[in-house]
């Protein structure tokens, strides 16, 4: 009893802590902006790299649709953690090797408000 107690407490634990870190990190990346010359490759990469599975206009492809009314009900710390971290047993890929929480978060924020549309 006192051994399930303690897995069940270390889980619950570890998820509120990685819940609150992957927050902690957006609040802090949250007001840095990257430079023009990054913001374009970032674009760039967009309308390329995720514009292959989700479609040159994000209207959906291999990929959910990317558009503005399809993302409104997400979280933005959603949309961030699945850029960095894929999304398992799906063909969305980790970029956490290639973007930084920071680009990742910029991305989210460009997304959320329709830039390429």
């Amino acid at each position: 009893m006192v051994r399930r107690f303690s897995s069940s407490f270390t889980l619950f634990f570890s998820l509120t802590l990685m819940t609150n870190s992957s927050l902690f990190a957006y609040g802090e990346t949250n007001h840095r902006t990257p430079s023009i010359k990054k913001q374009q490759e970032l674009l760039h990469l967009l309308k390329q790299d995720c514009g292959s599975c989700h479609g040159m206009l994000l209207k959906g492809g291999l990929g959910p649709p990317l558009l503005v009314k399809d993302l409104e009900n997400k979280p933005i710390e959603l949309i961030i953690n699945t850029i960095l971290y894929g999304r398992p047993g799906t063909a969305m890929p980790p970029w956490q090797g290639l973007l930084s929480t920071q680009d990742a978060t910029w991305l989210a924020q460009q997304l959320k408000t329709g830039v390429i549309e």
